[in-house]
């Protein structure tokens, strides 16, 4: 009798233990509600401040990619939205509040001063990370010693880039001799712009005959404005973002400044918030930037109508980007899995991080791999304003 009462209660024992670990295997962590794999993934942006246009457009462009993604069906990514409110602050607090939440990738942020706050935070937590809009050079390299951020990724171009190449456009394509510089020296993005642009005009020959600075927040440029036009530059070269670029070009023409407009990818979308009348004080400018709704490539028009039905409006390059940026960490956590590693793991973290860092895609902004300092290698593209509408250059 005790011989069959302590083989029942063997077997209870072994049912039991046979249950919790079915239970553990079906559970959240790792797996969805019906089994699949799943990863859950950050994403800071500042929704509601300065920069909500840029970290909405950022959201929505990232959102269509993962939606798509899990349409699929099998493994299933599960995005969860921090609000960093454009703030330096707020960005590292988010981004904490994300790893108690269990991401186990991030992408963001949007702009490069909350972005470069996060990335310490994020290196020393091994997590891999993807922004779709932060330029400054300091994102992937640790500014104290020079060293490469090894977890950090972008999609996007960086400032000294977008400088070199338009000071080499306003010279080589414009035939620009004399240039003047118009920016901020209270933004990450317009000071690294600033930097890259003056150094390669120089090396080109170029003569900067005016340098002036503006306020984060001003709404008056007309004395800078002044002192650019009294002398007579080629090119006037705006790093700035289309707040600013809104207000400049007005103003520009009231100054009567006679010079060629130039800036870079801060400009996207400028024309879309100023008023009708005033988008030809801009006729003839040009500006760098990622990507081109003009792009006639069947990947590129297939997202524009997606994302034009999805959202109610077509994307720009911010969205576009960071299409691309869940789509390179998305291929990165699937080869991850492949390699056996659990999510949440610090091996799969690594793994995903070695995968971004091998990025041979076609995307909808080009072709993107990575270069030592993490920075895609892509063909820039080159807008010109005529008759109120941004229309394609030509790329260079």
């Amino acid at each position: 009798m005790k011989h069959f009462l302590r083989l029942g209660t063997f077997l209870l024992l072994a049912l039991t233990f046979l249950f919790l670990l079915a239970s553990c295997a079906d559970g959240p962590a790792g797996s969805g509600e019906d089994g699949e794999d799943e990863v859950i993934i950050g994403i800071l942006a500042p929704l509601s401040g300065p920069a909500a246009r840029f970290g909405t457009a950022v959201r929505d462009g990232v959102m269509l990619y993962i939606d798509g993604f899990n349409a699929q069906g099998g493994l299933q990514i599960r995005p969860i939205i921090f609000d960093e409110e454009g703030d330096v602050g707020q960005a590292v607090i988010g981004y904490h509040s994300l790893v108690d939440q269990g991401i186990t990738a991030l992408i963001g942020s949007v702009t490069s001063q909350p972005t470069m706050a996060v990335v310490p935070e994020a290196h020393a937590d091994g997590m891999p990370m993807i922004t779709a809009t932060s330029t400054h050079f300091n994102v992937t390299v640790n500014a104290a010693n020079g060293e490469v951020w090894n977890n950090v990724f972008r999609s996007c171009f960086i400032d000294p880039f977008q400088g070199v190449k338009m000071a080499e456009f306003a010279h080589e394509i414009l035939g620009a001799q004399t240039a003047a510089v118009l920016y901020s020296n209270d933004i990450d993005y317009s000071i690294g712009l600033m930097e890259s642009f003056i150094q390669r005009a120089g090396e080109l020959g170029m003569q900067i005959v005016a340098t002036e600075v503006f306020a984060q927040d001003a709404v008056d440029y007309v004395g800078q404005l002044t002192n650019i036009a009294a002398a007579n530059p080629d090119v006037l070269f705006v790093p700035a973002y289309v707040e600013h670029v809104a207000l400049i070009g007005p103003q520009s023409e009231q100054v009567g400044l006679d010079a060629i407009i130039i800036g870079a990818d801060g400009w996207d979308g400028v024309l879309d918030i100023m008023a009708e009348g005033q988008r030809a004080t801009l006729e003839g400018s040009f500006h760098m930037t990622g990507f081109t709704v003009e792009d006639e490539t069947p990947m590129v028009q297939d997202f524009i109508s997606r994302f034009t039905e999805t959202v109610g409006n077509p994307p720009d390059m911010f969205s576009a980007q960071a299409y691309d940026a869940a789509m390179i960490l998305i291929a990165a956590i699937e080869r991850a899995l492949a390699d056996g590693h659990a999510p949440n793991t610090d091996a799969f973290k690594a793994s995903v991080i070695a995968h971004m860092a091998a990025t041979n895609m076609t995307a909808v902004t080009g072709h993107i791999t990575f270069d030592h300092l993490n920075n895609p290698q892509k063909t820039a593209v080159i807008i010109q304003f005529i008759n109120g509408e941004p229309r394609l250059w030509g790329t260079f």
